[in-house]
């Protein structure tokens, strides 16, 4: 605990604004407010109220975006609902909320619209059925999920949800604990092989895992958006789980940090005492030498929505409801609770893809016919079945674009441009840096920026590649920066269509780019997405895409100069130069012909492409991609 307290001295010496707020008074004082608030209406609220305290009980305050309105998040413990609380869920929607939902990637709903007056009767309605909003925002442990078939799949080896309560129980409406922790506390447990909820993304993960013949969990800790969670070398038998959670939870309450919210996060005092120091402390505060790590299970990919129905272990069905970008309705709700029952045992899960499962279905073309499978398919297009965007900013002070209609428009885009009859690509979208839509592990990220085009700031995005929720997960890489929203999805056209020229038969986009993107560097994917967004836009019938085989390795210099060659022999049909050795012409004194005199009605700004990339001169040739981004400006 030396190290522990060494570094969180050094990083004691001033308190952070929501650290002085939260001296200001305790959340039980605010939540006794409650009911006066409804009374006296918004103007009564204390300020520190609205932009702290009521957070601690999921309540948001939404001036900005609609004035004087509320934002409830619904704490759905990993995700699993019943059909009575879903019709009591629905129906608070629809009587005070404008009918509207959103499912979040924590596999939990929001409300949205709510007057301050409404809230206590909120309350009581959802307390009547065993559900809360506690602790569900600020400085609080979030929702914990699990696989949505857990103790259900085959694939699942020990039922966790059960454990789960058990450590939800340790803090959930307990004062001991609310607003107590420097930062926000996201956790994820599954005993499960295949990964159905993102289980390496969050500050504390136990995950599958099997030691000297016995399963259990490892522990991994530290994730947040752009970091995915490493492995405290801990093994642990299902009855140590609370042990280690409580231990890893005390020690993050004493010694987390809490100066700069930016660099507050678990993960900043894993990274300052080093996970050994971490993993010593957590055996040292729970009084137990726990095991080291056994070998992690988790590992697969979960391809449910691809098929819209997994067998589950009893005979019958887990049906999947495609629900893009987690927009969804109180009467929505109130359909999938009615055919949860009629078809169903009145099972109900969320998953972290904003989308639905509805357990124990036998009559699934029966069920598959009904109205609401209609407007949410069972399985939609591979642009929209894995599809996940956050609030954005019509609903969220901190987006910086729309978001959840971007991604939508984008798909929709896709599907009429790039029809896939099979295939499965993960596009993952965020309306800021925050990373609400885990944009980082997508197969295609996309993370809200701001752009300037024409000397007029727009929304953009910044597009990311190769993220990743299989084996222990892995956080994606730039290709394009600043990309406005009129644009970008004509770059992700490009991939998509040399996804569709080159995969092998049912290869999803993940596979795909371990095999043939991951042979080029993220600036020459990024031009190529690029270029050819803008071939199509000045309809030049030229192919130059991606190469199953690759000998430039990811050198910058020598990606551009093979490009340039290509590209010339293209649009001549001609070599520019007799002979080459290393990614340069041999002959020295050999002059690079006009492309203009071979073809007389080239494209200008392909010709000086060309010459920008294979000049005579050496020493004058463009040798980044960056040089040449002016060329193909669209």
């Amino acid at each position: 605990m030396e190290a522990l307290q060494k570094a969180y001295d050094a990083r004691a010496k001033k308190l952070n604004k929501v650290e002085e707020t939260k001296a200001l008074k305790t959340p039980q004082e605010a939540f006794a407010m409650l009911e006066s608030y409804a009374k006296n209406g918004y103007e009564s609220i204390s300020g520190e109220d609205k932009s702290y305290f009521l957070k601690c009980f999921g309540i948001y305050d939404k001036d900005a975006q609609t004035p004087q309105k509320f934002m409830i998040r619904v704490r759905i413990s990993g995700g699993y609902l019943n059909a009575e609380q879903a019709r009591v869920l629905g129906l608070i929607a629809q009587e005070f909320g404008e009918d509207y939902i959103d499912i979040t990637t924590r596999s939990q709903i929001e409300f949205r619209y709510i007057d301050i007056k409404d809230i206590p009767t909120i309350f009581e309605r959802m307390s009547a059925v065993g559900i809360s909003s506690y602790q569900t925002g600020v400085d609080n442990f979030r929702n914990i999920v699990t696989d949505p078939l857990d103790a259900k799949g085959f694939d699942n080896v020990l039922p966790s949800y059960e454990l789960l309560k058990t450590l939800e129980r340790s803090f959930l409406h307990n004062y001991e604990w609310i607003s107590a922790l420097p930062r926000k506390f996201n956790t994820a447990i599954t005993g499960s092989i295949s990964n159905r909820c993102n289980a390496f993304s969050h500050d504390c993960c136990f995950v599958l895992a099997q030691k000297d013949g016995l399963y259990g969990y490892n522990m991994y800790l530290g994730g947040k958006v752009g970091k995915v969670a490493k492995s405290a070398d801990i093994f642990l038998l299902p009855h140590e789980v609370p042990s280690a959670y409580g231990s890893i939870i005390d020690i993050f309450r004493r010694f987390g940090f809490r100066d700069n919210r930016n660099k507050n996060r678990l993960f900043f005092l894993v990274e300052a005492v080093g996970m050994e120091e971490i993993r010593s402390a957590i055996c040292q505060n729970a009084g137990i030498d726990f095991a080291r790590g056994g070998e992690t299970m988790t590992k697969l990919d979960f391809n449910d929505p691809d098929h819209g129905k997994v067998q589950l272990r009893d005979g019958s069905f887990g049906i999947h409801m495609v629900v893009p970008a987690g927009i969804f309705s109180g009467s929505d709700l109130l359909s999938v609770a009615d055919i949860s029952e009629k078809f169903g045992n009145g099972e109900i899960r969320f998953d972290i893809e904003q989308s639905i499962y509805i357990l124990s279905v036998k009559e699934i073309d029966t069920l598959k016919n009904e109205a609401i499978f209609q407007k949410y398919k069972s399985v939609d297009s591979p642009y929209k079945n894995h599809l996940i965007a956050c609030a954005g900013s019509q609903h969220c002070a901190f987006g910086v674009i729309e978001n959840k209609n971007d991604a939508i428009k984008m798909a929709e885009y896709l599907e009429q441009k790039v029809p896939l009859h099979e295939g499965r690509v993960r596009m993952y979208w965020s309306g800021c840096v925050k990373g609400c839509g885990l944009h980082g592990l997508g197969d295609i990220g996309f993370e809200g920026c701001k752009v300037k085009v024409n000397g007029e700031m727009e929304g953009g995005v910044n597009i990311s590649l190769g993220g990743k929720i299989t084996s222990e997960g892995l956080e994606g890489y730039a290709v394009v920066k600043s990309a406005s929203l009129r644009y970008a999805h004509l770059y992700v056209e490009t991939l998509m269509l040399e996804y569709r020229r080159l995969k092998n038969h049912f290869e999803n986009f993940e596979r795909f780019h371990e095999r043939i993107l991951k042979l080029y560097s993220p600036q020459a994917i990024g031009f190529m997405m690029k270029l050819g967004a803008y071939l199509r836009e000045k309809n030049i019938d030229v192919e130059i895409g991606f190469s199953e085989k690759v000998n430039t390795g990811k050198n910058e210099e020598f990606e551009v100069f093979e490009f340039g060659r290509r590209l010339y022999y293209k649009l001549t049909g001609k070599e520019a130069y007799s002979s080459y050795e290393r990614f340069t012409n041999t002959l020295k004194n050999e002059k690079l012909q006009n492309i203009r005199e071979l073809i007389p009605c080239v494209d200008e700004n392909l010709a000086l492409l060309c010459e920008k990339i294979l000049d005579t001169k050496e020493q004058k040739r463009a040798v980044v991609f960056s040089e040449l981004a002016s060329y193909i400006k669209l």
